[in-house]
């Protein structure tokens, strides 16, 4: 064969191949988006413990309002007679398709024949593919808020990131993970939390906080932090990190001190990104605060319905 020829057979089979690859990471976002909606039909059909303990992994957690295990803890709950409902608006997945997340609106009716619903907010799920390649939730956590008054965005990006890393070391990478989230509380700690965040946070972040609608974009949140005193200090309790290096999270307790004000307690989640040859970003924040007053009484109705 030519010496040409030759040359465009290699280009031709390098260009397909990235391009199943890629097509291959979409599908894997697409099945992950589903698992989730299977996930919110189950919770409206059989309920809401039945739907939980189907997809949370074993080692799964959730807040409650620190971390628990989420199987052991609604395995000691009752069914609710309630009706939790869902749906993803925003999804997200680690090049090596082993790891994504997912967010959206939910809403809560006291009786699942009841047509108005009496609480809603935003969750955020962590997922891990398993072993049989099925996906499970691994973090879940959500905040209340006011009855939304406009539809959501639906948006699912096109996964952008490669596969694994060849010599990658999962173990290190999660250090490092940690590591960063450490940096960003000593960050916080020398600049305070809004400068803070603007320097470690992705140009796309997701910001969530109780009795309040989500802020997405850095501008966005910087504008709804303008007014924002005090300090608050954390430390990350654990996290993982996908098999291609470029999707991870954080979980942990922080602690808010305002001037003249007691300490207030929260658990908080950040889904972080690391693009190719780049650093560690904050692309979701979210936190729930431990106190009843702090959260709101909308939140402590919400924890006695078994909601989030």
């Amino acid at each position: 064969m030519p010496r040409t020829s030759m040359l465009l057979l290699a280009s031709f089979l390098i260009l397909t191949t990235g391009c199943i690859k890629k097509k291959d990471q979409n599908a894997e976002l697409l099945a992950l988006v589903e698992a989730e909606r299977a996930f919110a039909k189950m919770s409206v059909s059989k309920g809401m413990r039945e739907a939980f303990l189907s997809f949370l992994s074993d080692e799964a957690v959730v807040f409650r309002p620190t971390a628990v295990n989420g199987k052991q803890w609604y395995q000691q709950r009752p069914p609710s007679p309630g009706r939790l409902s869902w749906e993803p608006i925003f999804a997200d997945i680690a090049g090596a398709g082993d790891m994504g997340y997912t967010t959206g609106p939910w809403e809560f009716r006291k009786d699942s024949t009841d047509a108005e619903a009496v609480a809603f907010g935003h969750y955020v799920s962590v997922w891990k593919k398993q072993a049989d390649g099925s996906w499970r939730v691994v973090i879940d956590v959500g905040n209340v808020h006011e009855r939304p008054t406009a539809a959501s965005t639906v948006t699912f990006p096109m996964v952008k990131t490669g596969p694994i890393k060849p010599g990658f070391n999962i173990e290190a990478e999660r250090a490092a993970l940690l590591a960063a989230d450490r940096s960003f509380a000593e960050s916080s700690s020398a600049k305070g939390f809004v400068e803070a965040f603007m320097e470690s946070a992705n140009e796309d972040v997701r910001f969530y906080r109780m009795n309040a609608f989500p802020v997405v974009g850095k501008s966005a949140v910087r504008a709804t932090l303008a007014e924002w005193t005090g300090e608050l200090i954390w430390q990350p309790a654990a996290g993982d990190v996908a098999q291609s290096g470029d999707l991870g999270y954080t979980y942990g307790v922080a602690e808010y001190h305002g001037s003249g004000k007691p300490a207030e307690s929260s658990s908080y989640l950040r889904i972080w990104k690391k693009p190719p040859d780049g650093q560690w970003l904050v692309v979701l924040d979210i936190t729930n605060p431990h106190s009843a007053e702090s959260a709101g009484e909308q939140l402590e109705a919400s924890r006695n319905l078994a909601v989030i």
